[in-house]
């Protein structure tokens, strides 16, 4: 017995030295290093390192971490700023490169389309590689995929039958085959948004959740209604997939809950939380404004519109000039088709869903079709870092960091592993990397003035290549890359 405790003994010692050794060996790269972020405040919300640190960055990763000095080939003087992961947005429908220096300037390294998402997943990946100043991702979508299949003349959402048919049992296998095939060409996750499409069955609405199940895929969901108007109340809408997720196993995500839930917000989060407490695994997101967008067009506008989310035309901004709308502008845009800005969210629904610390933040930003956009995709993060952080102290830094980038991080890389090393600042993570000044970051887009970059984000690091540097775009670079589940064919 003695000897072959001895035996084992003497197995785990070489084992370890082995192990030594090798590690040893990857950390002996004596190659200079491409970037040094010197003397800045460090900001980890995955271990909570909140210090002075020196950063080191070789090939588009993070392979320092020290209080002691390092040489690189460029080096950036980061002292009096911090030194976070940068931003990932899981909801952002502008996927286009003006959209992307908007989004730059407000510290986002990675820009998701995950709520309507893309009927071709492989089109639109290769549509953006080489040619992107931040990464980028996308859903497979129920939307799209159901207006292509239902010949719907909608361009971004549907305005025919995809919207106001009920799907016949053909079309609901073409749909459930074009979304396993989406998520068979490495889509994050699966889109939809019932309230766009609200003929879409419950039974119908299982099918896709049951697909999203089988390839281990977050449903990310605008619910079938918003509002406090029974049975067509926010809570109804969220029982609908909670009762779908639990059904099924999927994992949910429910996109923008304030504007769902409107004053009814707080009952929508505890519905989150109890579904969690039970072993559900359901996430929810928000944008720190009191405003809402969407075409006018849509089914969100069928009639009963105002006494479900409570409020009337006076309420609705026309993007393309900022007018507000009355009964006969209300008729004349509907049949012209357009963006409308919509005042319902409660500003204390919004101080909620941001100091929760369980709830991420997720712009909603929109493709900018013309001088007047809803401000929530130029400057939602630099909005709570500045606004809600610093000056209204409704969470601490630290907590919306995280409802930034780890909890997104985390969201997704059960299924796609590439989000294991982003949302962190620690050796061998991505150099996904955001620098901005606590006392002065803020956003600058407004309702009025919406395409203003924000102020504060100092550097932007994209895969270790600088897209902003003090406070610029720096012009032609392209180091975003696609962020992606592996394929399955």
């Amino acid at each position: 017995m003695r000897s072959h405790f001895l035996l084992l003994t003497s197995a785990f010692l070489l084992t370890a030295t082995i192990s030594t050794i090798d590690l040893a060996s990857a950390n002996a790269d004596t190659s200079p290093l491409d970037i040094v972020i010197s003397g800045g405040r460090v900001m980890d919300p995955e271990s909570g390192l909140d210090s002075v640190r020196n950063v080191g960055i070789r090939d588009g990763k993070i392979v320092a971490i020290t209080e002691n000095g390092l040489e690189g080939k460029q080096t950036i003087n980061a002292r009096g700023l911090a030194v976070a992961p940068g931003f990932i947005d899981l909801h952002e429908h502008g996927q286009e490169p003006r959209n992307y220096e908007f989004q730059a300037h407000d510290g986002v390294t990675t820009s998701l389309e995950l709520e309507r998402g893309v009927a071709n997943v492989d089109s639109w990946y290769a549509q953006r590689e080489g040619k992107s100043l931040i990464n980028y991702g996308a859903s497979v979508g129920h939307i799209p995929v159901r207006m292509a299949i239902m010949h719907d003349p909608g361009t971004f959402l549907p305005v025919g039958d995809a919207a106001r048919r009920a799907a016949t049992a053909e079309e609901v296998e073409q749909i459930r085959a074009a979304i396993a095939k989406g998520l068979q060409q490495g889509a994050l996750a699966v889109g939809m948004g019932i309230n766009y499409t609200s003929a879409a069955s419950h039974a119908e609405i299982v099918e896709v959740f049951k697909v999203a199940a089988a390839y281990h895929a977050s449903v990310h969901v605008h619910l079938r209604y918003a509002g406090m108007k029974e049975p067509t109340s926010g809570l109804a809408a969220i029982e609908e997939v909670i009762a779908a997720a639990a059904s099924t196993g999927a994992l949910l995500h429910v996109v923008h809950i304030t504007s769902m839930g409107l004053k009814d917000t707080p009952r929508l989060i505890a519905m989150v939380e109890g579904a969690r407490a039970r072993g559900l695994d359901v996430t929810t997101e928000a944008y720190p404004y009191p405003a809402g967008s969407t075409a006018i067009d849509s089914a969100v506008f069928d009639p009963g519109w105002q006494e479900a989310q409570g409020i009337t035309y006076k309420d609705l901004q026309w993007a393309q000039t900022g007018e507000r709308l009355t009964a006969e502008t209300f008729e004349k845009y509907r049949k012209q088709g357009g963006i409308v800005i919509i005042f319902s969210i409660p500003e204390s629904a919004v101080r909620e869903a941001l100091a929760n610390p369980t709830i991420m933040v997720a712009s909603d930003g929109m493709p900018i079709t013309g001088p007047k956009v809803h401000p929530r995709g130029q400057g939602t993060f630099c909005r709570v870092l500045g606004h809600y952080v610093r000056e209204e102290k409704v969470l601490d830094l630290m907590t919306a960091l995280r409802k930034m980038t780890l909890l997104p991080a985390q969201r997704l890389e059960k299924r796609a592993p590439v989000f294991q090393n982003k949302g962190r600042i620690r050796v061998g993570a991505d150099a996904d990397i955001t620098l901005f000044n606590p006392d002065t970051v803020i956003d600058k887009a407004t309702f009025e003035d919406p395409l203003q970059f924000s102020a504060g984000i100092s550097y932007v690091l994209v895969n270790g290549v600088p897209v902003v540097r003090d406070g610029a775009i720096v012009s032609g670079v392209f180091p975003g890359r696609g962020a992606r589940a592996p394929m399955s064919r």
